[in-house]
């Protein structure tokens, strides 16, 4: 299982994009909403598992899409399925750790 994930400082907190690797491109639409799961801002680096739970664990502020992205913080005890928004049959999901 790889995720694609970029991470930047943001306002001094560590931040992680993050995304299933099949999802890399797809734009997702619901009516007249649209977003672009892009390279630009999901596809810094393609990395294992391991790696992408370490990354969650160490930031502080998290863009998540995917299934198994999302699966992945809930295990973790990072992320809550009461905050997943869906579109498209694509699952979102934002984290500020506090």
């Amino acid at each position: 299982m790889r995720f694609f994930v970029r991470t930047s400082n943001y306002q001094n907190s560590n931040m992680l994009n993050m995304c299933d690797e099949e999802l890399l491109g797809r734009i997702v639409k619901n009516g007249n909403l649209q977003i672009n799961i892009s390279k630009s801002y999901y596809g810094q680096r393609l990395v294992e598992k391991a790696e992408a739970e370490t990354l969650m664990k160490n930031s502080s502020v998290l863009n998540l899409v995917g299934k198994q992205t999302i699966e992945m913080s809930v295990e973790l005890n990072i992320g809550s399925r009461q905050g997943v928004k869906t579109i498209d049959d694509v699952p979102f999901l934002i984290v500020f750790k506090m």
